[in-house]
């Protein structure tokens, strides 16, 4: 999982897990005098600004989850042109280590493909 990945989901896990009563004042068990004027009735800014945040947070975890799938991808292709190229050069009794590490590569990186497709 790469470092940006991660960033991000722990970023979205410490919005998730914020107490609501940050949003009112409430610090460490101590609440502060609410403004003049203003009831709890009367929409959160704060609870917006997060809703926002998290909207980002997880529109740059999709973008980025593209990103990994691209070069998955990619990776897939040259990993499976190496393939046909090993065992071009194998014949029916003889199959090469390399052959076999090769398709092993290719197997796990294909799975890691299908659960970044599911995580969608």
């Amino acid at each position: 999982m790469s470092s940006r990945k991660l960033l991000s989901i722990l970023c979205l896990h410490f919005l998730l897990v914020l107490p609501v009563s940050w949003g009112e004042g409430a610090v460490g068990g101590v609440s502060s005098p609410q403004k003049p004027g203003t009831t709890h009735n009367e929409p959160d800014i704060d609870a917006e600004q997060r809703e926002k945040m998290i909207k980002d947070m997880a529109k740059e975890a999709n973008k980025q989850r593209q990103e990994d799938l691209k070069e998955d991808t990619v990776k897939l292709l040259e990993l499976a042109t190496e393939l046909k190229q090993y065992v071009d050069k194998t014949n029916e009794n003889v199959m090469s280590l390399e052959v076999m590490k090769k398709a092993e590569q290719i197997e796990k990186l294909a799975h890691s493909v299908r659960e970044k497709m599911k995580a969608n």
